[in-house]
């Protein structure tokens, strides 16, 4: 394990490009729920990174940093990223259909439309992270051909409800809570909606690190975390409890792997990062010191530095492979 431990956030004064304007499409899911898709970058490109956004947010997550990779990536790295079900621009999606699972499965539709071809690597934040593990659960054949290499980012592989805020989700409640957005959707929405402030500060406490957040990122956080459904939000809380992909980190020995935290992280706290570094020899483990769940907001160029690093990881590796 390669041990990058408490990396304060990067000065950043140097005036970032903004992003030229995406392509944008529809890819429908297996079921068909329609995912809507971002892309950036030549689609002949050598090498395409996928990015998935966590739980309650959307695309829009990835955008600081992505102004800091196009630049570096040029033509040679087209940059994807999408909408889960139910976030975003893409469409509702039943509660039923709100998994990990099915996460994953809708990973796999994105890549046969838009990325039928040559190598990917992943890189999630939370939920997202989450959900490229189950793709790779469910397609283990993709590991190392398909998928070069792999960005774990403010997540859990397993035990989510032992630390942090994860200790606060519990069946019985959760439960109830489904049942009630179940029985009365509307009602439950409106009562989100009126609680519009509250999102807004729980966005500054349990997204954000300890000092100074950019005012800008935080109502980013807050707008998305509104604008995301009652049904949407409350449906992937049970996919949370029960989430281990243990085994799934056992696939990944001999890909390159990027685990990177906040130090100061209430909702997937660094304990779990650390474990999932320890689980692969060969993964970089980054601890960015201060920051919170929201670590791909509060320092985008410090991830995307990272991320750089992964990318190049991967692209080495497979040369070698090539070469051999």
């Amino acid at each position: 394990m390669v041990n990058v431990d408490d990396v304060a956030p990067a000065d950043d004064p140097v005036v970032v490009p903004p992003l030229p304007l995406p392509r944008r499409s529809m890819v429908v899911a297996d079921d068909g729920v329609p995912i809507a898709v971002r892309e950036y970058g030549p689609a002949g490109a050598q090498l395409t990174v996928v990015f998935l956004h966590g739980h309650c947010l959307h695309a829009e997550s990835w955008v600081y940093l992505c102004q800091h990779l196009a630049p570096q990536w040029g033509e040679d790295v087209r940059i994807i990223s999408y909408d889960h079900r139910g976030h975003g621009s893409s469409g509702l999606a039943t509660q039923d259909s709100c998994t990990l699972e099915q996460l994953g499965d809708d990973l796999d539709a994105v890549l046969r439309t838009v990325a039928p071809a040559g190598p990917v690597v992943l890189i999630g934040h939370s939920m997202g992270a989450m959900a490229a593990l189950a793709y790779l659960r469910l397609r283990p054949e993709a590991i190392g051909t398909r998928v070069v290499g792999i960005g774990l980012i403010a997540t859990a592989a397993t035990g989510l409800t032992t630390l942090g805020l994860g200790r606060y989700l519990h069946r019985p409640t959760i439960s109830l809570l489904q049942g009630a957005v179940r029985h009365a959707p509307r009602t439950m929405e409106v009562t989100k909606r009126l609680g519009g402030r509250l999102c807004g500060r729980i966005a500054r406490v349990a997204s954000f690190g300890r000092g100074p957040a950019n005012p800008n990122m935080v109502a980013l956080a807050a707008a998305m975390l509104n604008d995301t459904s009652i049904v949407t939000m409350a449906a992937f809380l049970g996919s949370f409890i029960d989430l281990d992909e243990s085994d799934t980190l056992r696939l990944l020995t001999d890909v390159p792997v990027l685990v990177l935290v906040g130090s100061a992280d209430l909702l997937t706290p660094p304990e779990h990062s650390r474990s999932i570094a320890t689980r692969l020899p060969h993964a970089e483990f980054v601890c960015v010191e201060g920051a919170g769940h929201s670590v791909i907001l509060e320092d985008p160029a410090g991830v995307a530095a990272a991320v750089v690093q992964l990318v190049n990881r991967a692209r080495y590796r497979r040369s070698l492979i090539n070469a051999s």
